[in-house]
């Protein structure tokens, strides 16, 4: 096998990440979302776990392909290539690059900051493309952000320590 290659093991974790994402994404649904876009982002659980669990390059490959999924779910408004960057490509492609930042304990700044750079994506996509103002447009894109980034920061590493290593095993 070569070193650029995949394991069949990576391939299922990889699968089994977006499968999760999928669920955790339909189950957000659910509640009721922002009325121009925006909901808490359960999913994004599954994909903090797939760049921790599986490394950045790996996590970005199923962070992007959630979108792929969102797509064919039918969850997505899409104005233009630049807005469809701006609300999808980088803000769940980023998710991938949170391992590369330091845990501290059972804080995981990767989390905080993937956030805040998905958060800036949206509030940038809401002032060019939806003309929102630069303040009214963080106050939207912070409702539903400020509550993702809080349930993964306590859900991502208490599924980390107790469900990650249990999977790795079972595969």
């Amino acid at each position: 096998m070569s070193k650029n290659s995949m394991s069949v093991k990576e391939i299922v974790l990889m699968a089994f990440y977006l499968a999760l994402f999928y669920v955790l994404d339909f189950i957000a649904n659910i509640l009721p979302a922002m009325p121009q876009g925006g909901s808490l982002g359960l999913g994004t659980i599954a994909l903090l776990m797939a760049s921790y669990q599986l490394g950045w390059k790996k996590g970005t490959i199923v962070g992007l392909l959630s979108v792929l999924l969102q797509f064919v779910s039918g969850r997505m408004y899409v104005l233009g290539p630049v807005q469809f960057l701006l609300d999808y490509i980088i803000p769940f492609g980023i998710y991938g690059i949170a391992c590369l930042f330091p845990n501290y304990g059972m804080f995981y700044s990767g989390i905080l900051i993937t956030n805040l750079i998905r958060f800036f994506s949206h509030t940038l996509s809401g002032v060019f493309f939806y003309e929102t103002p630069w303040i009214p447009s963080m106050i939207y894109q912070a409702s539903y952000m400020v509550p993702t980034t809080i349930v993964g920061l306590i859900m991502v590493p208490l599924l980390m320590k107790y469900l990650a290593k249990r999977l790795e095993k079972a595969i």
